[in-house]
């Protein structure tokens, strides 16, 4: 879990979020007929990776080595709470720095509520209680994820939702037809800044839109494959990955999906001998 020292100075290459962005809407074609999924394939298929350990200046400067793990996780449901339990319990001092806390370790007070009666994970030294600092001999980073690694099971199911989850954000709406019928629209796309409310604009740094994060060799709809379909199942993400890798970049230009591009427009383009119907491709293809 332990990666190379971090920058003597701060990442400045954020650049804002995008407002321009490519959606593609499924139907769902299983059990759940009046479902919606709608993705943001411009964060999709962008270069996005974490790079916690690797040069990652924290979303706090007087935690820089805590990374996002700051403000404690926040469960979504009793569950959610239930299920990273189960995990803490298979932890022990050789893989927790915080085991052993008299307040915070296991058998203790790991979780819990906030001002408002929220439910997260408790706070040691300004991170996370999992989290385990560089100096830990058990290895630097998320205890969970850590717990995970050795179990060779996928993250997400030792961690809380809002940590595997990240950086996908996932929404709910109800949209009404003009028939007055309605369907729910799922919606999955970047968690942004903005994603985070007010606070979000208070981060030091944040990683989806900088630059210094969009150095994977693959796109995010393969690199968090085990999180899109935790979010959206298995048959849905294959119908995703098909549109996806039809966006793949090709000789520096990425080409539209046919479904984005209204099929009149596409023959009047056509019939005058219009240019293809390409956009430039980004510094994160």
């Amino acid at each position: 879990m332990a990666g190379p020292d971090l920058p003597s100075e701060r990442p400045t290459d954020e650049v804002p979020s995008p407002t321009d962005r490519l959606w593609l809407e499924l139907s769902d074609e299983g059990d759940q007929p009046d479902t919606v999924h709608r993705f943001d394939l411009t964060w999709l298929t962008s270069s996005y990776r974490c790079i916690f350990g690797a040069g990652c200046p924290g979303i706090d400067a007087s935690v820089p080595d805590a990374g996002c793990c700051v403000h404690g996780a926040y469960f979504s449901e009793p569950d959610d709470e239930a299920r990273v339990a189960q995990a803490v319990a298979r932890l022990d001092p050789s893989t927790w720095a915080n085991h052993d806390h008299p307040e915070h370790g296991a058998g203790a007070e790991w979780a819990e509520a906030d001002e408002d009666g929220d439910r997260r994970t408790a706070r040691v030294a300004g991170a996370c209680v999992f989290h385990n600092p560089r100096d830990f001999a058990g290895g630097y980073g998320c205890a969970l994820h850590a717990l995970a690694l050795a179990e060779d099971v996928p993250p997400l199911s030792t961690k809380p939702d809002v940590c595997w989850q990240l950086p996908l954000r996932r929404t709910y709406d109800t949209v009404e037809r003009p028939d007055g019928s309605q369907y729910l629209q799922v919606t999955v796309t970047e968690y942004t800044r903005g994603g985070w409310g007010g606070g979000g604009a208070d981060f030091d740094w944040y990683c989806s839109s900088s630059p210094s994060a969009h150095v994977a060799p693959e796109p995010v709809w393969l690199s968090l494959r085990d999180e899109l379909v935790e979010l959206v199942g298995e048959d849905v993400y294959e119908r995703l990955a098909v549109h996806c890798e039809q966006l793949r970049p090709a000789r520096g230009r990425r080409r539209l999906l046919p479904l984005t591009v209204h099929p009149a427009t596409a023959a009047a383009a056509s019939a005058t001998g219009g240019a293809r119907l390409t956009r430039p491709g980004s510094a994160s293809d």
